[in-house]
């Protein structure tokens, strides 16, 4: 059943009377006969064309255009309107996208791709390479965190026809292959930005891609309505008629809105944690794992080096020392995550653990305190330090409210500050903070999702999600730029254990967490998640049943 959305108080109280439906014995039992048939992932029968997805959107972002804005929120959201070149297989392989092929030469230098001849952006103008150019070459090293890094690397690029791009690079890279998917580098109309000012160019406010749905309508703080793209360069895709991404707030009321059937989809932290267990019992829900593989989320605490006492490495190990980190991740987010042990999620390439541990130990927190000077005041005050929050949900305020509590034991007094998501992105952004949570993920290669977050080239006023903590250590520099450009596995190996064992000696950000998000699907949603890209891909072949 496909609802009509148009007031979410209104959809929140149908929701919540729908939910109380399925109390019904009768009603669940004809439920999990239904859904048994329909299967939990494979296709139960021929994709049918029609129906409206609708997905909880938590919190809501501050644009919509994806080069502008990469929050996990958008993530969600925009590369269901914006394509990229690639997109990327459980295995992490390549897979087409706008680029049907590519070739890369044996020395590592020379990408080609062959674009989609048949792409059309939504207000019906042709996709061609010179847009590949503009985006890669000119817009999204300005905007976007991640192209910077990926895309300094490029001597040139070219279009010898309208439907081929030829990146020669300036040395070997071979972490390139992991930058086009649509986050990474969403494709974006020339015709639209070339020689404007990307940031507050008009257009922002309806969104303009190549995606298979097209922007419709954004009612803030309510609903993002996005309809069927008849134009897709996918022939017969997508199938669904459009997406909606609702914005629930409360945590209880998203819960009510998926068991209800009013949205068809709750991923990242939508659904508390530990609510997630009780959800796999219900027919009418589907739990996937899968989904995260290209972007192994790492979640930190950041510190602002730049800032006293911040800036000296002890204070940062103390910190480390002062937090029990398996309670987090056992008491806060029930088990849906691993401990860290230093920059490198665990499933990435080129992990090694083999460096210093930070088990919990008040005393040498204390002791590296004291050792600086910071002794505890008449209050039993070293120092008062302010706290960006994480309002997306209860598990992450319990988070921010566990970490006040566990700094304070050490004499660290933390002040939690009062705003919302897009103000503690854009404040980290401009780095003006002591402390925020970050969220970043590794999409593919260390070359192209870790670096970025400690070289001291990416230190970049303005943008997050960049080297916002603005940490700078030249050997650090080097041994990433030399992982990068290696086409010597054994070689990046050893250059990225080296980096990793210096980073957990100075100890940047606090790592806190290898993120396992669980996705909940409604069943009658088909082929939701089928690629590494998880929830963040285009759902051009998601189909629903009745």
């Amino acid at each position: 059943m496909v609802h009509n959305l148009f007031d979410r108080r209104d959809f929140i109280s149908r929701a919540a009377t729908a939910a109380a439906s399925f109390a019904s014995p009768g009603l669940i039992g004809s439920a999990a006969t239904t859904l048994a048939l329909a299967g939990t992932g494979a296709r139960a029968q021929e994709p049918r064309r029609g129906g409206v997805m609708n997905i909880i959107l938590q919190p809501e972002p501050a644009t919509l255009v994806l080069a502008l804005n990469i929050t996990s929120q958008n993530q969600l959201v925009a590369p269901k309107m914006y394509s990229g070149l690639l997109t990327y297989g459980f295995d992490l392989k390549p897979l087409p996208n706008l680029a049907t092929s590519w070739d890369i030469s044996p020395d590592g230098l020379t990408y080609t791709f062959h674009l989609a001849k048949n792409a059309k952006w939504h207000d019906g103008e042709p996709f061609t390479a010179d847009d590949v150019i503009f985006t890669t070459r000119d817009m999204l090293p300005e905007v976007h965190a991640r192209a910077r890094v990926n895309f300094s690397q490029v001597a040139s690029v070219e279009a010898p026809d309208p439907h081929t791009v030829v990146f020669r690079l300036k040395t070997p890279y071979p972490g390139f292959i992991y930058a086009f998917e649509t986050s990474s580098a969403p494709m974006m109309p020339k015709h639209i930005y070339a020689g404007s000012d990307y940031r507050n160019n008009p257009a922002n406010a309806r969104p303009i891609g190549t995606g298979p749905f097209r922007f419709k309508e954004w009612q803030r703080g309510s609903i993002i309505r996005m309809e069927r793209n008849p134009d897709y360069f996918k022939p017969g895709l997508p199938y669904l008629d459009g997406v909606n991404f609702v914005v629930i707030p409360d945590g209880a009321q998203r819960l009510i809105a998926l068991e209800s059937g009013q949205v068809h989809l709750a991923s990242s932290s939508d659904i508390e944690f530990n609510d997630v267990p009780r959800l796999r019992s219900l027919p009418q829900i589907q739990v996937e794992t899968r989904g995260y593989e290209f972007l192994a989320p790492l979640t930190w605490l950041e510190m602002n080096n730049k800032r006293k006492p911040m800036d000296d490495k002890r204070f940062r190990q103390a910190v480390m020392y002062a937090l029990d980190r398996e309670f987090i991740r056992d008491k806060i987010f029930y088990g849906f995550a691993r401990v860290p042990t230093g920059p490198i999620n665990s499933v990435v390439t080129f992990y090694d653990g083999n460096v210093k541990r930070y088990a919990l130990d008040r005393k040498k927190s204390e002791a590296l305190l004291d050792e600086m000077g910071l002794k505890r005041g008449p209050d039993g005050i070293r120092v008062k330090l302010e706290l960006n929050p994480v309002p997306i949900s209860q598990t992450w305020m319990r988070l921010v409210q566990y970490v006040k509590q566990a700094l304070r034991q050490v004499g660290i007094d933390v002040t939690i500050k009062n705003m919302d998501q897009a103000s503690s992105v854009a404040s980290m952004g401009n780095h003006d903070f002591d402390m925020c949570f970050v969220t970043n993920t590794a999409f593919g290669d260390p070359a192209v999702g870790v670096a970025r977050s400690y070289i001291t080239s990416n230190i970049r006023k303005g943008v997050p999600f960049t080297n916002t903590c603005q940490y700078s250590n030249p050997r650090v520099d080097e041994l990433f730029d030399a992982a990068a450009k290696s086409n010597d596995r054994s070689e990046r190996q050893r250059l990225y254990s080296e980096v990793q064992q210096i980073l957990v000696e100075d100890v940047p950000v606090a790592w806190l967490l290898e993120l396992e998000y669980a996705i909940s699907i409604n069943r009658q949603m088909h082929d939701v998640v089928t690629t590494g890209l998880g929830v963040n891909d285009s759902f051009d072949r998601v189909y629903m049943t009745a």
